[in-house]
């Protein structure tokens, strides 16, 4: 398994913990190396758990390369919106271990959870694109839309709130916070507890959960990623 991306099965949970010594940035190589390690999940373990590093979850799409140019920063979208909807349609229980920040498309990650296990302290949960001076794809808003509590998404969306774990807890971000040294056991032991249902009902209840906004976002994901990388209409 990559070194970006430690693999180890506890029983029939497989452990995937991001960890690029840094902040865990969505690089192209950190994709690469999710997308495998979720693979080799599906074939030979029961549930997942996604973690980060200690105080560092996901600092979202590689800046570096979203910076560099329309046509890169596209290909990293693409990739990335394949790694995001891989997750949120697992046939997998998904339980994420929000270890520390999670933005812009680290928020996307944590959304993506079955179940979402966050870390008590001083972090930084949110989609702070506008406050950044993008607009919130199609992707980010339709993920937030499905999971984030009615009243939470215009101030977590169109005015970028960025929460701390408790708010993340009522916004709809995170399902459960406890201590940070407990974020990573407390998932595990949840996900050994969904991995213990039928795979079978559990895949085809998901698939009729989110089938449908898997489905959109796949349809206008180039479409918007042109409005958003030539919003003057220039080339396409």
């Amino acid at each position: 398994m990559s070194d970006l991306v430690r693999y180890r099965l506890e029983g029939k949970t497989a452990i995937l913990e991001m960890d690029d010594g840094k902040a865990n940035a969505l690089s192209d190589t950190m994709i690469e190396a999710l997308l495998v390690a979720l693979t080799r999940a599906e074939g030979e373990a029961s549930a997942v758990v996604l973690a980060g590093r200690a105080e560092r979850f996901c600092a979202g799409f590689d800046l570096r390369v979203m910076m560099s140019g329309p046509d890169r920063a596209k290909a990293l979208l693409s990739r990335g919106s394949e790694l995001l909807m891989r997750l949120y349609g697992s046939p997998l229980p998904v339980v994420i271990a929000c270890t520390g920040h999670a933005l812009a498309g680290g928020a996307l990650v944590v959304l993506t959870g079955d179940v979402r296990i966050a870390a008590a302290g001083a972090f930084k949960i949110g989609l702070n694109e506008v406050a950044i001076g993008m607009p919130v794809p199609v992707l980010a808003m339709e993920l937030a839309r499905d999971r984030l509590a009615p009243a939470a998404l215009t101030r977590a969306t169109l005015l970028a709130h960025v929460h701390t774990p408790e708010e993340a807890l009522a916004a709809g971000y995170v399902d459960e916070v406890v201590a940070a040294d407990q974020v990573v056991t407390r998932a595990v032991a949840e996900a050994t507890r969904l991995g213990a249902l039928g795979r079978m009902p559990y895949q085809a209840t998901k698939e009729r959960l989110r089938g449908r906004t898997i489905q959109f976002i796949r349809d206008n994901l180039e479409s918007d990623m042109r409005a958003l990388m030539f919003p003057s209409g220039a080339p396409k």
